[in-house]
């Protein structure tokens, strides 16, 4: 690859808990994990090479990298182990989870239920009994194929439930693409706005975010991976390398969010499996989570009810889907993911409170 301008990866493999990691080991982000090895991936426009080092090895194969490839080795290196901080008040050092409510007439697996306020109330309040650490309130189902909700339709679903919960002490977030459903949402009591489209539908987005973040240090936001509109995301999405490009296009966003003047410690970033991505990619994507934290955020995911779990499950009603579910949970878990974003809270935590205690004590 000399002579070619190349982009330079390393995703952490030998994830395992410190008291088994071998010597020379780094935590990942600073939490449960640790690992001992990476994949180095060297990409150019025309080739992607790919081998395994161990930390050890690492930087005697960096120093015969092209000059301008150098420095991403140790800038890799410091994003995957910093440690993260708090955000909305919870340690990133556990899986931290996050409770679906839709009040939507539509979504993929529970459209329909939770449109009346008080019933979504009693759920939010519910999922927060459970072990929910956020709750997501969206009024706008983005399922492939969606069609888009006015944004005065999405306040008058979400701002009362908002305001209810809040008032209670649950730490809530809101699920939406518009600028002004963001900010009702945030005056209502709000603290995490989770866009599937990283503050990138709405032009005001990004501005209403900026401002909020920098009168409340308690506001954060959430950038997910999406191309193009629900409506159409999933017609004919194509990728050169699943994994790779997600990446990338989350870097793109990401700095551009920075630039704006977001701090990247109040960003999560999720790879949005199922948003413009066909079941291999999002095959490909989830099995390489763990390269998300060389973005240096704290890393959120939703597997919950989806298709790929359909795919390996067989089980074609969202359901039905909660064994494959609590399965890709701890595999997301496995790979470092912060925070998990589910419908089944009390299951979900439940596995995770096992998985702990027999995996990490």
């Amino acid at each position: 690859m000399d002579g070619e301008a190349c982009r330079l990866y390393l995703r952490p493999l030998g994830l395992t808990v410190p008291e088994q990691a071998l010597p020379g080991a780094r935590r990942l982000a600073g939490g449960w994990l640790c690992f001992d090895r990476c994949e180095a991936v060297l990409r150019t426009e025309n080739a992607v090479e790919r081998r395994v080092l161990s930390l050890a090895d690492l930087d005697g194969w960096a120093v015969r990298l092209p000059d301008r490839v150098q420095p991403s080795c140790r800038l890799w290196l410091d994003r995957l182990t910093a440690e993260r901080r708090p955000i909305l008040g919870l340690s990133l050092d556990r899986p931290r989870l996050m409770g679906i409510v839709n009040l939507t007439p539509d979504s993929f697996s529970d459209g329909g239920r939770y449109l009346d306020a008080d019933r979504a109330v009693a759920h939010g309040m519910e999922l927060a009994r459970a072990g929910a650490d956020i709750v997501d309130i969206g009024a706008e189902s983005t399922r492939p194929g969606a069609m888009a909700v006015a944004p005065e339709a999405q306040i008058a679903r979400v701002v009362p439930v908002i305001a209810r919960l809040a008032e209670r002490g649950i730490v809530v977030s809101i699920d939406t693409r518009s600028a002004a459903v963001m900010a009702a949402a945030l005056a209502a009591g709000a603290r995490l706005v989770n866009d599937v489209s990283g503050l990138g539908h709405d032009p005001l987005a990004l501005p209403v975010v900026r401002e909020a973040m920098g009168r409340d240090a308690g506001i954060a936001v959430v950038l997910m991976h999406m191309r193009g509109e629900p409506a159409t995301m999933n017609e004919a999405p194509v990728y050169d390398d699943p994994a790779l490009d997600v990446f990338d296009e989350l870097a793109e966003r990401l700095q551009l969010c920075i630039d704006s003047g977001l701090d990247r410690s109040r960003i999560l970033v999720d790879p949005g499996i199922g948003f413009a991505k066909r079941m291999e990619h999002g095959a490909a994507v989830a099995r390489a989570l763990s390269l998300l934290h060389g973005l240096g955020c704290g890393v959120l995911a939703g597997f919950s009810r989806k298709g790929l779990v359909r795919r390996w499950s067989d089980q074609t009603e969202p359901g039905e889907r909660l064994p494959g579910s609590l399965a890709a949970a701890l595999a997301a878990f496995e790979q470092g993911v912060q925070v998990l974003r589910v419908h089944d809270v009390r299951e979900t935590a439940q596995a995770r409170d096992v998985w702990e205690a027999l995996r990490m004590r």
